[in-house]
């Protein structure tokens, strides 16, 4: 492969026609040449470097050192606790709760014994019951006395027969068994 250049030369232009030629000096009178100058003196360099003095400063002794102790180590900044956690949803605990108390109430208290009525006998019945998940109740017992063991009897026979409760719950929402204390009143018609 051959490489290959121009270059173009550009020729100069001709030169300037010349001008009139400037006249000759006109001579100058003989004058005697100037005086010869002498060189000055030679000086005296000393090549020696000049003596160079040093004085030496003892500084005064520096104070006894104090001992700065390290500082105490920063401790590492703490993570931010977590977050806490989300509240419990709602409670939905609630008590057991008659059902139809009217409907069984009369129930219980129609069926007053007849041994009670040829006796002539009246009062309250307190019980403690316990209601099961069904809302039933399954256990019943005498907490306060009417006098008359017939009537005791009947209310508690009656309130495992007739009485229905809202069973209770507990904070899930869930059936559970509970007790509670409840009353019945005997009273003869007039």
């Amino acid at each position: 492969l051959e490489r290959m250049t121009t270059i173009d030369i550009e020729e100069p232009p001709p030169p300037p026609e010349p001008e009139e030629e400037p006249p000759p000096p006109e001579p100058q009178p003989d004058t005697a040449p100037p005086p010869p100058v002498a060189p000055p003196p030679p000086m005296n360099i000393s090549t020696r470097p000049p003596d160079i003095r040093t004085q030496v400063t003892i500084p005064p002794p520096a104070p006894p050192a104090v001992r700065i102790p390290p500082p105490a180590p920063i401790a590492p900044p703490r993570a931010a606790p977590p977050p806490p956690p989300p509240p419990p949803p709602p409670s939905q605990a609630r008590p057991a709760s008659r059902r139809n108390a009217n409907s069984w109430v009369g129930r219980i208290q129609g069926d007053y014994p007849s041994r009670a009525v040829r006796q002539n006998e009246e009062g309250t019945v307190t019980m403690r019951i316990t209601v099961g998940t069904d809302g039933r109740v399954s256990a019943c017992s005498v907490t306060g006395s009417s006098g008359s063991s017939a009537l005791d009897d009947a209310a508690c026979r009656g309130m495992q027969r007739y009485a229905r409760y809202e069973p209770a719950l507990n904070a899930a929402g869930n059936p559970i068994s509970t007790t509670l204390s409840e009353a019945i009143r005997y009273e003869l018609p007039e």
